[in-house]
């Protein structure tokens, strides 16, 4: 799920080098921390919250399949 995180991030930001994904477990819930450089934070969430919504929803259909509950929160 991680690399899952990591491939689409760098392909929306223009500093890719700059995208970072640390995980953080709680529980039986995996909560994925998305660090990106200041200036690409509004191409990851997007107007209104578009892109960050879909980005969650992805990685939520990914863990149903590996019977996980995740979460992902941009930093």
């Amino acid at each position: 799920m991680q690399e899952l995180v990591t491939v689409i991030a760098k392909a929306l930001v223009r500093n890719p080098d700059a995208v970072r994904v640390d995980v953080v477990t709680k529980g039986d819930l995996e909560v994925y921390k998305l660090h990106v450089a200041p200036e690409d934070m509004g191409k990851v969430i997007g107007r209104q919250g578009r892109i960050a919504k879909a980005l969650r929803t992805v990685v939520r259909a990914g863990a149903i399949k590996e019977n996980k509950k995740v979460t992902v929160d941009i930093v």
